[in-house]
């Protein structure tokens, strides 16, 4: 009998391993996507710049923002540098190309914006950036679509009921001493010295009600009073010369939600004007003396197209927000503020420029 040798198959090459560049390249690579993703579809770290939730949050303080509560966006950009926002770090060369806009839809999420909630959005009247590229503001949610909200006497009403305050609040309190006030008078009561203003032989602070109460108890301070600051016509919202409204007495104003129908009148229109034309992406949309034309017809109503909201920061007296530029469209929220994951002191020294208190302490 006779047998075939076969001849035997070389094992098959070693594959050629990768050098230690594509080994790193790769790393980076997932590691980008993976950043890129969770940054948009789950949490995003955010700073707080500004006193405007002093406070409530302070500047320095480092938050995650939940999207997951709110539902992501889907972007609007695509062609982006991943993990910027407006310019890429450390230039102003802009970190997008705007030559490819996609519709923008939310992904379902496991809650809606409720009352005092404290909420990341776009800046809405930003113009010069897409809508999830604009400017991120941080407030507090005090106005929810469909809502009827008034300020009296510096307390919110919606629907004609109180709304509960802000446990951190702050206004603006005129204090006059007997004696010059040091810098460690100021940082020992937590009094952001940035915001602290020399006026008429005293000084202007920002403090909650209860500091202000405890400052007029010490012996060497003459005058404690809130510092009564009337708004010219004209500076909040609508910007209407014929009401006499201010930061503290304001509405009371409809806040409009999505289909919901308006009656557009030459008392109405500047009201709702705004979010029309460039929030409710209508392009035949305009107004010509005091009349709305969409589709070059005069409009005698409107159904909106979106939810809108009231933001207002707890800071009352130092806070620019929709008091003074109106309504935040859904579309421009970002999510929810949930907790703080590390506080720098911007007056610190050496051993205590970490607000150690404040880390992992949750968003309230």
């Amino acid at each position: 009998m006779k047998f075939k040798l076969f001849k035997k198959k070389p094992a098959a090459e070693t594959k050629k391993k990768k050098s230690f560049a594509r080994e790193w390249g790769d790393a980076i690579l997932f590691a980008v996507v993976t950043a890129s993703l969770i940054r948009w579809g789950t949490v995003e770290a955010y700073t707080i710049p500004t006193p405007s939730m002093e406070r409530s949050l302070l500047v320095g303080d480092y938050l995650f923002v939940s999207k997951l509560h709110y539902g992501p966006r889907t972007p609007i950009t695509p062609l982006q540098v991943p993990l910027t926002h407006q310019t890429i770090w450390g230039t102003n060369i802009p970190s997008y190309s705007d030559a490819i806009q996609l519709p923008s839809y939310r992904l379902p999420g496991f809650s809606d914006v409720e009352h005092n909630d404290v909420v990341v959005f776009n800046f809405p009247p930003e113009k010069h950036h897409p809508t999830e590229l604009r400017t991120n503001y941080i407030k507090r949610a005090v106005g929810l679509p469909g809502d009827s909200l008034e300020i009296r006497g510096r307390q919110v009403f919606i629907n004609g009921n109180p709304l509960a305050m802000p446990v951190q609040e702050q206004y603006k309190y005129y204090i006059k001493a007997d004696q010059r006030l040091s810098e460690k008078f100021f940082l020992g009561r937590n009094i952001r010295l940035h915001d602290v203003m020399l006026w008429d032989e005293g000084y202007v602070i920002d403090a909650t009600p209860e500091l202000a109460a405890q400052l007029k108890s010490l012996d060497f301070i003459k005058d404690v009073a809130l510092w009564e600051q009337t708004d010219a016509p004209g500076d909040v919202f609508p910007q209407s010369k014929s009401l006499d409204w201010n930061k503290d007495s304001f509405g009371p104003l409809y806040i409009p939600r999505k289909g919901a129908t308006v009656a557009i009148t030459p008392q109405s229109l500047p009201f709702y004007q705004k979010a029309i034309l460039a929030y409710e992406h209508n392009e035949d949309a305009a107004v010509r003396d005091g009349k709305l034309y969409i589709g070059g017809k005069e409009a005698e109503q409107y159904i909106f197209k979106q939810d809108y909201y009231f933001m207002m920061g707890d800071n009352r007296h130092n806070s620019l927000d929709s008091r003074y530029w109106g309504y935040v469209p859904e579309d421009h929220i970002v999510g929810k503020a949930v907790f703080i994951w590390m506080s720098s002191n911007e007056y610190g020294g050496l051993f205590d420029k970490i607000r150690w208190e404040r880390i992992l302490n949750t968003v309230e």
